[in-house]
């Protein structure tokens, strides 16, 4: 059965639940992950489901980091946001439908892709 709110609210510091259930995002250059170069695995902070290896992972400049694919497409969803007056992609984890980030076609690798994720999202492994 999946995660109600209530047991979200329980498990995800405030800042976490504002970000995955309520759709805002952190500061720009506060994230804890925006510069760290360890090699491991990216998961959601809501569920534990493997989103971004840490080789995708560049710096983009923009304040949050970002990564040129995720791990497994299966565990990432994409939608239409058009908050703010701004068409975007919007970036959720599959599993449990948190929100991520925005997917941006302007990232510098290969994929021409920046998923642009908030670091309150993510938890890290190191390998």
């Amino acid at each position: 059965m999946p995660d109600s709110e209530t047991n979200f609210k329980k498990k995800l510091t405030p800042e976490q639940f504002k970000v995955l259930r309520e759709k805002s995002t952190e500061l720009p250059f506060t994230g804890k992950w925006l510069k760290n170069k360890e090699q491991g695995m990216y998961s959601c902070a809501a569920c534990g489901t493997e989103l971004f290896s840490s080789q995708a992972k560049f710096d983009s400049g923009t304040g949050w980091p970002s990564f040129d694919e995720p791990n497994n497409l299966k565990n990432i969803e994409l939608k239409t946001d058009s908050s703010f007056g701004v068409k975007r992609t919007e970036v959720l984890c599959k599993n449990c439908g948190s929100h991520l980030g925005h997917l941006f076609d302007d990232g510098p690798t290969q994929t021409k892709k920046r998923y642009c994720i908030n670091s309150v999202c993510l938890n890290f492994e190191k390998k």
